[in-house]
């Protein structure tokens, strides 16, 4: 069943990213006591393939964080900006044993399968779940889109491999194999759709024994996902996507005034209706693009509250 929200506050339009989000804050949003420990280890990043990665030419270069700051801009403000990725990681961020559930969430940061917003879509992410006992695992996954190939296409398949590796090593990470999900920003809202709904084929062949592991996420959480309605007809679903009775569940955010387009959410949440998958989805009439975690104007931006909530009523409890 569907559980849909919008909300009519009304605000001045978000003009900064806001500052960084403190520990007490996060654990303030999660509605863990601000005194927890927010993470017990990060590890170092863990490459997804053994040697290149399938279908590299080695014609991307070199990989570098590409921030641009505007004159005067505040410091604190800064994001990481990566371009030019093209050997994929993941990075496993623990969370402390007192608080650990035993969940894990892939965490694809958003970017226009063009960069990546590393830590505002990215790591910050990680630690915010870390603070209420998930295990986050920070996806590095390629881009830019490379020539001749869908957008999505090498970003897929190091999403998929994602799922299979930390499946196959669940038992050393201390989570469990039918409680690991994806959660994606803006473009990585739309690999999170694309590996929730592409689980049954593989978009690689199979390297080693962890790609016996099953590659489908147990549920997906889409914050302001992109790229989910066809160009020409944003009232349909994009046609690389298809949805099933066994797409996982999923949890919304977008706001109204987008950019990408409200419709992203609205279509891809009427399609998993559809199929009777559940959902829980939050429509915000403020809020624009690219807010992540941090702080802004709008009530947008209360999405990790209802986030966390989502996850303890729907996936601690399983």
């Amino acid at each position: 069943m569907m559980k849909f929200q919008i909300l009519g506050y009304s605000a001045t339009l978000l003009t900064t990213l806001g500052l960084l989000l403190s520990t007490s804050f996060a654990m303030a949003l999660a509605g863990e006591p601000a005194n927890a420990l927010l993470q017990e280890d990060v590890s170092q990043p863990i490459p997804l393939w053994s040697g290149i990665a399938p279908g590299e030419k080695g014609d991307i270069g070199e990989e570098h964080d590409a921030y641009k700051a505007e004159p005067n801009a505040d410091p604190k403000k800064r994001i990481i900006v990566l371009a030019n990725v093209s050997k994929p990681t993941l990075t496993v961020y623990r969370p402390s044993k007192n608080l650990d559930k035993g969940v894990g969430v892939i965490v694809c940061p958003g970017g226009g399968y063009s960069i990546l917003a590393y830590d505002l879509e990215g790591s910050e992410i990680c630690k915010w779940l870390n603070s209420f006992g998930v295990t986050g695992f920070l996806l590095k996954y390629r881009v830019p889109s490379r020539k001749g190939l869908e957008k999505h296409a090498a970003s897929l398949q190091d999403a998929q491999r994602a799922v299979s590796i930390v499946r196959s090593r669940a038992k050393e990470w201390g989570v469990a194999p039918n409680k690991i999900g994806i959660l994606g920003f803006s473009a990585g809202g739309h690999l999170s759709v694309m590996t929730s709904a592409s689980y049954d084929k593989r978009s690689y062949a199979a390297v080693d024994g962890m790609d016996r592991e099953s590659c489908r996420p147990d549920f997906s959480i889409l914050i302001y996902p992109a790229y989910l309605t066809r160009d020409d007809d944003s009232t349909k679903l994009a046609p690389e996507i298809t949805v099933t009775a066994k797409t996982p569940p999923a949890f919304i955010v977008m706001s109204q005034d987008d950019p990408v387009k409200v419709e992203c959410a609205l279509v891809y949440a009427m399609a998993l209706q559809h199929e009777k998958v559940p959902i829980e989805m939050h429509i915000y009439p403020k809020g624009g693009h690219g807010y992540g975690l941090r702080e802004g104007a709008f009530i947008a931006t209360d999405w990790p509250k209802r986030a966390a909530r989502w996850l303890r009523n729907e996936v601690f409890a399983k």
